[in-house]
């Protein structure tokens, strides 16, 4: 994760080094595999892969506000029963009036999303009844509820384990964001993370102008992805020339292609970046290959990684700052 302060304030990408990664892997790995071969074509997918992302990371927050507007008008409808009990009549108005979530519904930047994108759970009323049936049920939401304590701080950690523990891992959830987006079932992971960032960091001094994390932290992260991209494929034949070599003595055709792809981008990186070290790189590629690849991938690329690393120092070929 990548960071830069400004006078006040410390800001945090959300399309951070880690995702872009991922994000070239899965472009690339496309990219063979369809056969078209349209470099600049592959580049915009790239970008708008991971500009998906961020809808995704927007997305996400939206959901807190919706399902808290839900419970707001379950308790309208109560008092409006033709017998209401006296729970009915005066509910616990604690969930729905959370601090924190009256500041992020305020936000000025996560509305002018909504407004962009046109995007909402209106079309999703069974799932966000579920989701806050979900809530209601667990001990995070009726600690909360029983506390007879109130401060933004508390609303804040309130929705930051709510989201960890009760949303996380919905897999109704799951199977809503694919079923919108091919692109999203990939990145909620890492999505996820960051939007439990971005609750811990809202502060209610900052009202509707409270910072959320910008796509990108700058144009060097940009560059970073685009020539990352490019050097993978345009010096392929050189990094498969060193995979081969370093194999050992296995036949590159039967290699996993993932795995090729993999350390190709791998090697790309740790030619081409002589700030990052190289053994970041490995450990990130390796972490990549656990995900996208076999259960034995990760010990091969690893090691045979590990060999090309040896070779280009003994051939003065690497260089690192």
């Amino acid at each position: 994760m990548f960071i830069f302060a400004t006078r006040n304030y410390i800001v945090v990408s959300m399309i951070n080094r880690v995702l872009i990664r991922l994000k070239i892997v899965q472009i690339i790995y496309a990219y063979y595999q369809n056969g078209s071969k349209n470099l600049d074509n592959a580049e915009k997918e790239l970008f708008f892969s991971m500009s998906k992302a961020y809808d995704l990371y927007n997305y996400l927050l939206l959901l807190m506000v919706e399902v808290t507007r839900y419970a707001g008008k379950k308790n309208d409808a109560g008092k409006h029963k033709l017998a209401p009990t006296k729970e009915d009549l005066s509910p616990n108005m604690k969930f729905v009036e959370n601090s924190f979530i009256a500041q992020l519904e305020v936000n000025e930047q996560l509305n002018a999303f909504a407004s962009a994108q046109k995007k909402t759970w209106d079309n999703e009323p069974d799932f966000i009844k579920s989701l806050f049936e979900s809530i209601v049920d667990s001990d995070v939401y009726k600690e909360y509820m029983a506390s007879t304590t109130s401060s933004f701080e508390e609303d804040r950690e309130f929705w930051r384990k709510l989201y960890k523990k009760v949303i996380l891992k919905n897999e109704q959830l799951d199977a809503v964001i694919e079923e919108q987006s091919l692109y999203w079932n990939d990145d909620k992971e890492i999505v996820d993370t960051f939007v439990i960032k971005t609750i811990k960091r809202f502060d209610p001094a900052n009202g509707a102008k409270q910072p959320l994390l910008p796509e990108f932290k700058d144009d060097e992260d940009k560059d970073y992805a685009r020539r990352l991209f490019r050097r993978a494929i345009l010096n392929a034949d050189y990094y498969r020339h060193l995979i081969s070599e370093n194999s050992r003595n296995w036949d590159l055709n039967r290699v996993a292609l993932m795995d090729v792809i993999i350390m190709q981008i791998a090697l790309a990186e740790i030619l081409t970046f002589p700030n990052i070290p190289v053994n970041v790189s490995l450990n990130e590629f390796v972490d990549i290959a656990k995900l996208y690849s076999t259960p034995r991938s990760g010990g091969f690329i690893n090691g045979t990684l590990d060999g090309i690393v040896n070779q280009l120092k003994k051939e003065n070929k690497l260089t690192k700052n």
